[in-house]
């Protein structure tokens, strides 16, 4: 008699968090800056970075809760700078803080933008640089 047997399961690769999102995002932009400059002014806005304890001195000294993860300091497009709120490639949301800080920014004259993954930050990037202000993806409130 023959046995049935259970097929198993390919392991699933993990996501990557959006810290490694970042970090490799800044890797790029470090290397790719010897051949195009305006990179290095691509910098962390470090409101995540705050830590348990000192929140509340971090506000008073201007910390903007929702503010995107980063900012390419750059006029380019019509825009005065592009702001990234980065996520990990699956399962990142933005909260309404973030998605207020969006529409405030946009409403100002910067290009904001929510990017999953770091190649897709990178390519919105690319694209603001090479003065091509693309197209804003509408973002709903969270509830």
């Amino acid at each position: 008699m023959k046995m049935a047997t259970k097929r198993a399961k390919a392991p699933s690769l993990p996501v990557a968090s959006e810290a490694h999102e970042q970090r490799t995002l800044i890797q790029w932009a470090r290397l790719a800056s010897v051949s195009e400059p305006r990179l290095r002014m691509l910098v962390m806005i470090p409101n995540g970075a705050v830590r348990r304890g000192s929140a509340g001195a971090a506000m008073a000294q201007g910390l903007a809760p929702g503010l995107p993860d980063l900012a390419l300091l750059v006029p380019g497009g019509g825009f005065g700078g592009l702001f990234i709120e980065l996520k990990r490639r699956d399962g990142g949301r933005i909260s309404r803080e973030q998605a207020e800080w969006i529409s405030r920014l946009r409403g100002q004259g910067y290009r904001a933008e929510v990017c999953a993954g770091w190649e897709a930050a990178r390519d919105v990037i690319l694209e603001y640089l090479a003065g091509s202000p693309g197209e804003w993806l509408e973002l709903a409130l969270p509830a």
